[in-house]
């Protein structure tokens, strides 16, 4: 195909069937032949050429009669030998500008340029054009049909089955193994790929091999180097001006090489082993250390450690702007396909979100503090959101092996903002608890909790609902367990008042039939005792028999996970099941580091838990929590808080029961005044969030928003067969094929195909975990972008593929098996076995 023929066929006819009007401006006179040559019966070609009047009154007859519908001209093409019009201005002098805005114009944009046009016309030949347009601005379309003849790749074309010079590089680059067989026993192509890479490159090769791996090797390098060059804003240290390097006039095909072996799955592997070799080859990061800006492409991994620590300066500076926009270039590169650096890019962006918020809120904070119940109310509807992003970012901490000095200091950054944020919200909360008391009198007492929010529904023998207690389940968890729930399933979420002290035998209590009315807190030896009426419900067998005495064999009560694993139904006469998980506050108090993947376990097998309930017949869900809790990850060595005068039993190192007198660090609070009924006539409390003993990363017990306003969720169960993922194919693979993992936070690919019975844009969860040969949780899903942090599941529509990060654990090494579940059912879609080759 000519140029002109390209011209005709490819751009101007193809706009000419879109709208059946063009109007082509020309001031060079260069395509006046082609548009003549588009003439036709159904296509009328108007030249303005011969003189403007004349060509107005013709193009005038000519639109009107593409109206008529017996008229066999369909298409009006104008030609005007004239300067496009860009202003309204000069399109009201110009005549033939309506024309334009009926139809589509030529050229439209930067696209329709001349070069750019014989780009698209010759892409092999890229190098070779960019140097005949710095040559001549304007060559003629002769030599552009000129461009190439007589050359050409046969063997290599034939060999490698590519017709194109990228696709041809691309394979000598990184051939699949029938192709590297091709090129083996024949080595009549290697005269065609030394013209080739002179050709398309700018590359002399210098080896004299006659064989692939030397060839691909020299290839890997200039190609790599050359996308590092051709990307630097700035010239190339001098101490690496003398490494050959491809010209500007490459750069398109350079660029398409470097894009195509990265976003490849099947080449991503060898392109990392091979900008790596690169990078140590040519000690890159030494010779680039005074380098300031490495331009937007992290071709080699050294410049990806640039980047990030670029995006913690700009955090640290306050230009969010700068921080997201590296985040955004270089979260998703090539390098987030190794494990450890998701993990920093994700807690970078973690960091970024966290530092935003408190920044944003801290504006806000004393604007809502003019009492108790508005305040609360902020909280809940909004403030909420920071206690997430932090939790989140301490996941990702958590998740991360082992940081960078650069993110040590981000990490610090980020708490100290969580924390003055919490502190000034804690100054806030103590002023108005001195004043005004507890709880806020339109807020939810934990107390009346089950009076009235699951007793009306066993009013009625038959309606079955499950009473979940879940142990240390924070606000903000239990909003993020609510929006995680079925949208089949109709679910509210409201705020209660914590029963004080906010400790587990306190607030488990609370959650009992008639506590707002018979719960007491009385002295037992040295310690603190729960009493309901005359009964001790301190332990969970003491509990469990209020039940009993009053529902008899209507009650049933086991452990969440316990029911998730049994196989028999709950008996029919039983209409409440009171199921518990106490995870949250134990993993908490005993392994914080483990905390947070098992944290996303429970609200997993509460959801799954709550699927199985709807098979079995219930009706209703109430979910409540004893307390909330704090993470105290900023605590120095220092913070702490010394207590009162005073007679005191000490509780969790948060609160003190008991008789004393308030000072500047501790507030003493009448306990009839925050509604605790007992023995005890005084509670007290550290007016800022540190414990009275040092050393805590978490807590609770205490007064504070985060330990004291927590979760009622009531969901309402529909009994109908709800669409799951089981109808589609999860794939998952690793590393084309490989079996074995060198890190513990190996990428694994995750695929979701479906047919038509899904919608293209409907996302659904997959749930990763990894499992040991007895079934046990080895490694889960690293919290990220793509990872739901509350649940370690992954949102993906049919057709995607996502690259996930699986966080083992650290002491596990063997055979395991990673599995994709269903987050509701745990049902198992697919599953990979897999075994640990750490290599250190």
């Amino acid at each position: 195909m000519s140029f002109e023929q390209f011209i005709q066929e490819k751009i101007l006819a193809k706009r000419l069937a879109d709208t059946g009007v063009l109007v082509v401006y020309d001031p060079a006179k260069r395509y006046q032949d082609i548009c003549k040559g588009m003439a036709s019966d159904r296509c009328r070609v108007i030249d303005a050429s011969a003189g403007s009047i004349e060509a107005r009154e013709a193009a005038l007859s000519a639109f009107r009669k593409l109206a008529e519908p017996e008229a066999k001209v369909r298409q009006l093409l104008i030609y005007v030998p004239a300067q496009a019009p860009r202003s309204d201005e000069a399109k009201q002098r110009d005549p033939f500008s309506i024309y334009g805005g009926c139809g589509r114009v030529f050229p439209e944009g930067a696209g329709d340029e001349y070069q750019q046009l014989c780009l698209r016309y010759k892409p092999d030949y890229a190098t070779e054009l960019r140097t005949l347009f710095e040559r001549d601005p304007n060559p003629p379309l002769a030599v552009i049909n000129g461009v190439g003849a007589g050359s050409g790749w046969p063997i290599l074309q034939d060999r490698l089955r590519k017709s194109s010079a990228t696709e041809i590089l691309l394979t000598l680059m990184a051939p699949d193994e029938m192709q590297a067989a091709h090129l083996k026993d024949d080595k009549s192509w290697v005269d065609e790929a030394k013209a080739l890479t002179e050709s398309v490159l700018g590359l002399t090769l210098k080896t004299r091999a006659q064989t692939l791996p030397p060839i691909a090797d020299e290839l890997w390098r200039h190609v790599l180097f050359s996308e590092f060059c051709l990307d630097l804003p700035d010239a190339v240290p001098e101490t690496l001006s003398q490494v050959p390097h491809a010209p500007q006039s490459a750069q398109p095909v350079i660029y398409d090489l470097c894009d195509a072996l990265r976003n490849d799955q099947r080449r991503r592997d060898l392109y990392i082993d091979q900008a790596k070799a690169v990078e140590e080859t040519l000690d890159l990061e030494k010779h680039c250390a005074d380098l300031d800006d490495l331009g937007e492409r992290d071709t080699f991994p050294f410049e990806e450690r640039a980047f990030l620590k670029a995006a913690v300066v700009a955090i640290k500076e306050g230009d969010r702007d700068r921080a997201w926009s590296i985040s955004d270039r270089h979260s998703d590169s090539v390098w987030a396909s190794i494990g450890e650096s998701q993990a920093q890019w994700s807690l970078i962006r973690a960091a970024l979100e966290l530092v935003a918020a408190c920044e944003d809120y801290d504006r806000e904070l004393s604007s809502h503090a003019k009492d108790l119940e508005t305040l609360v109310g902020f909280y809940v509807s909004r403030l909420r959101e920071v206690d997430r992003l932090h939790r989140e970012f301490e996941q990702s901490v958590s998740a991360s092996l082992e940081l960078q000095d650069s993110l040590t200091d981000v990490t610090l950054f980020a708490r100290d903002h969580y924390a003055k944020l919490a502190g000034k919200l804690q100054h806030l909360f103590s002023r108005r608890l001195e004043s005004e008391g507890w709880p806020p009198e339109k807020i939810l007492r934990n107390a009346d909790v089950f009076d009235l929010r699951v007793k009306p529904i066993l009013e009625t023998r038959g309606r079955r609902v499950a009473y979940i207690m879940v142990d240390a389940l924070r606000f903000e968890l239990g909003e993020a367990l609510r929006s995680q729930l079925s949208d089949d399933d109709e679910s509210q979420i409201e705020p209660a008042a914590a029963y004080l002290p906010t400790i587990t035998r306190v607030g488990m209590a609370s959650l009992l039939p008639n506590a707002s009315q018979a719960l007491r807190l009385t002295k037992k030896n040295t310690g603190l005792s729960a009493m309901l009426d005359t009964d001790e419900v301190v332990t969970v067998p003491q509990r469990m028999k209020v039940f009993e005495r009053l529902y008899g064999d209507r009650f049933a009560e086991m452990w969440v996970k316990d029911f998730v694993r049994r196989k028999e139904s709950i008996a029919e006469n039983v209409d409440l099941l009171v199921l518990r998980s106490v995870l949250i506050d134990t993993l908490f108090e005993t392994d914080p580091e483990s905390a947070f993947s098992q944290v996303q376990q429970v609200l997993n097998r509460i959801r799954v838990a709550i699927n199985k309930l709807r098979s079995q017949g219930f009706e209703e869900v109430i979910i409540a929590t004893d307390h909330g809790f704090f993470l105290n990850t900023h605590a120095e060595a220092g913070d702490v808080c010394s207590k009162p005068i005073g007679n005191w039993i000490n509780l969790h190192e948060r609160s003190l029961l008991g008789d004393g007198s308030p000072d500047g660090h501790s507030m003493v609070l009448d306990c009839d005044k925050v509604g605790v009924k007992g023995e005890f006539r005084q509670i007290a409390s550290p007016r800022t969030m540190a414990p009275y003993r040092k050393g805590l990363g978490y807590f609770h017990g205490g007064l504070s928003m985060q330990e004291t306003i927590v979760p009622v969720i009531r969901v309402q169960l529909r009994q109908s067969e709800q669409p799951g993922v089981a109808k589609a194919t999860v794939t998952l693979s690793f590393k084309g094929g490989k079996t074995r993992i060198t890190t513990r936070l190996p990428v694994v690919d995750v695929k979701v195909e479906s047919d038509d019975m899904f919608s293209a844009d409907r996302a659904f969860e997959v749930l990763l975990e990894a499992h040991d040969k007895n079934g046990n949780t080895v490694g889960e899903a690293r919290p990220g972008t793509l990872v739901n942090p509350a649940t370690g599941t992954v949102s993906l529509k049919p057709g995607d593929t996502a690259r996930v990060a699986i966080k083992m654990q650290e002491e596990f090494e063997g055979k395991f098996t990673l599995k994709a579940l269903d987050p509701n059912t745990l049902t198992e879609y697919s599953k990979l076995t897999l075994e640990t080759n750490y290599l250190d």
